[in-house]
């Protein structure tokens, strides 16, 4: 049987060591394997690297987008498709970190974009589009009222200060293990070590980032994920200080971990009592998951959530919104503000995305190939005794390399990052695109077809019996 550590809370998984060690050693030989065949197929990727790093940091506009040699430079997108500088083609389910569910130029989308750059592409002043988009916000998503920024970081930074301006206090509590942007307060506690994680009822505040004041991690506090008791206990000791909880509903930069039933509202039940705002990060989860986002697909409804990614079309938008009576100290001393938010052809592009692209229709098609996606890849699993499991949420899944399915972030370290540093460059370098970090997941698109979905399960079975060798 699993024993748990009483000091960290990691599970220790009694796994037959000999089985274990021979599953990395061939992961290893396998990786090793890969590691030529990128090397021979990515040499523009590589000559593009070796220029970028003279005029980019770590040769990439974002560090998420680094990669081991060097990340894949990619040249244009089609449908389901994307070919990079080399010219190599994939099935893409990177789906740019979960944006992608409308696939790559989408006409509909395509079309929107076409008639606002026609028509001007920017004015900082409000047009009919951003009123009409922020009504179909607030109809899908059950807001009261939104308000517009440009990422994902910018809207939980905001959702943050607009709570913190309705309460009168400065705490704020996140989950351990979780990404919320890379503004100061929530910087922390993001993937931490196991020897920086203390017990499980108290995570420390661990700062991810350099440039981060000592003095930000007073005001940010850190619970477990599902866990209600110990935000509880937390509210309890320090509750007249703390002025939101911000969660992924649904977490996923650690895989894909669900929340357990009645963990939602037990936190939305506490946060009422307490005076607390309760934010949930939907960047990843909000119009991926459900039409209306993990709120509609758990039923809890937050007094505010985040959104970004997949609900612009591909194109730099984001949103927060929530109740009236949190969103009203906007127009009462709380600023929220920003040059480019609501700009007419994000906006085109947001409105297409979601009225016209996607429908009940599309959920539809995207939960059964989710769901053809997660089997199949399941069935290698099982068919090989690989110690991994799928999970499977409509146009967002993964595989996970853990036996059982994970809780929270300790269990996710419990997972073996070798296996997937195999299976990453097999994939690859058999035409599928994925993300580069093992705390990733898919993401599907209304572009992708049947044959996208099994191409991708016969690579992966095809990893699994030689993992398995």
């Amino acid at each position: 049987m699993p024993t748990l550590d009483p000091t960290t809370g990691l599970l220790a998984e009694s796994t037959d060591s000999t089985g274990a060690d021979r599953l990395s050693i061939r992961a290893a030989e396998i990786a090793d394997a890969e590691a030529g065949t990128f090397a021979t197929r990515t040499k523009a990727s590589k000559a593009l690297y070796e220029r970028a790093l003279r005029s980019l940091p770590l040769g990439v506009p974002s560090s998420f987008q680094a990669g081991d040699p060097y990340p894949i430079y990619i040249d244009r997108g089609q449908g389901s498709q994307v070919w990079d500088v080399d010219a190599n083609q994939y099935v893409d389910f990177h789906g740019g970190f979960g944006v992608g569910v409308t696939g790559h130029c989408h006409p509909k989308i395509a079309a929107a974009i076409a008639r606002a750059s026609s028509s001007g592409t920017h004015f900082a002043a409000p047009t009919p589009v951003v009123v009409e988009l922020a009504e179909e916000l607030c109809r899908r998503f059950e807001l009261d009222q939104v308000r517009f920024a440009n990422s994902g970081t910018e809207a939980t930074m905001d959702a943050i200060r607009i709570a913190r301006a309705a309460t009168g206090r400065d705490d704020v509590v996140k989950i351990e293990g979780s990404y919320h942007g890379h503004h100061d307060t929530v910087m922390f506690s993001v993937l931490p070590n196991a020897d920086a994680l203390g017990s499980r009822e108290f995570p420390p505040t661990t700062p991810m980032s350099a440039g981060i004041p000592a003095d930000v991690a007073d005001h940010t506090l850190v619970v477990p994920f599902n866990d209600a008791k110990a935000f509880e206990a937390l509210l309890a000791e320090r509750g007249s200080d703390v002025a939101c909880l911000i969660l992924e509903p649904v977490m996923m930069n650690i895989g894909v971990v669900e929340p357990e039933p009645g963990y939602l509202r037990a936190l939305k039940d506490l946060c009422d009592r307490h005076g607390v705002v309760l934010i949930f990060d939907e960047v990843k989860s909000g119009a991926t998951v459900a039409e209306g986002g993990a709120g509609q697909r758990y039923g809890v409804r937050p007094h505010l959530a985040c959104f970004a990614k997949a609900l612009f079309g591909g194109t730099p938008g984001a949103a927060f919104g929530g109740d009236a009576a949190v969103m009203d100290v906007i127009g009462h001393g709380a600023a929220q503000m920003g040059t480019f938010n609501g700009n007419p052809l994000v906006a085109s592009a947001g409105l297409a995305c979601l009225t016209e692209v996607l429908t009940p229709a599309a959920y539809e098609q995207l939960a059964a190939m989710g769901a053809r996606l997660a089997a199949g890849c399941q069935a290698a699993i099982d068919e090989h005794g690989i110690p991994a499991h799928t999970v499977d949420l409509g146009a967002k899944g993964c595989v996970s390399f853990r036996k059982d399915r994970s809780r929270n972030y300790r269990d996710f370290l419990a997972t073996k990052p070798e296996l997937f540093g195999a299976a990453f460059p097999w994939a690859i370098n058999r035409g599928v695109f994925m993300t580069p970090g093992d705390e990733e997941q898919w993401t599907l698109s209304v572009q992708h077809s049947e044959a996208d979905i099994d191409r991708y399960v016969e690579v992966f079975a095809d990893f699994c019996a030689t993992l398995a060798e």
